[in-house]
C-alpha cells in the first residue's frame, strides 16, 4: 500500500437537479419545496469524487473492510436548483494505526465562477 496523503483527483462537474434534490429531501424527513437540503450537495459531490479514491489502486482502499465513520460539513452557501457546480477530492491525510488505517477524504465545492460552496470531510476507516 502507497500512502496516499495529498493526492488529489480530478474535477467532476454536476447539476443540481431539482428530481434528485427532492428525493433526498424526502429520504431526510425534510420538505422538498424548501428547496435544495442543506446537505444534499456536500452528500452528492462526496458521491461523486470518492470512487475516484476507492478506485485508485495506489491508495489500495479495500471497500469490503471500510467503515465511513465520519462526516462533517462546511458551508459558505447553499447551492440552487439548476445550478451546476464543480467538486475536487483530495486525501488529506492517511494514516495506520494497529493494523487500522484512518483516510481523511476532502471535497470542496464551488460554483460557475469558481466561488466555493462548501467543504466536506469524511473519515474512512478501513481495517485491515
Amino acid at each position: 500500500m502507497v500512502e496516499v496523503a495529498g493526492r488529489t483527483y480530478p474535477a467532476v462537474k454536476f447539476e443540481i437537479e431539482a428530481d434528485r434534490a427532492a428525493e433526498f429531501a424526502r429520504a431526510i424527513g425534510a420538505d422538498p419545496a424548501e428547496g435544495v437540503p442543506p446537505t444534499f450537495a456536500a452528500v452528492y459531490s462526496l458521491g461523486v469524487t470518492a470512487p475516484q479514491l476507492f478506485g485508485d489502486e495506489e491508495a489500495a482502499v479495500d471497500f469490503g473492510r471500510l467503515l465511513h465513520a465520519e462526516q462533517e460539513f462546511e458551508w459558505h452557501r447553499h447551492p440552487r436548483v439548476g445550478e451546476t457546480v464543480t467538486s475536487r477530492g483530495r486525501v488529506a491525510s492517511d494514516l495506520s494505526r494497529r493494523g487500522i488505517r484512518f483516510v481523511t477524504f476532502e471535497t470542496d465545492t464551488s460554483d460557475a465562477a469558481g466561488a466555493p460552496l462548501c467543504r466536506s470531510r469524511a473519515l474512512f476507516v478501513i481495517r485491515s
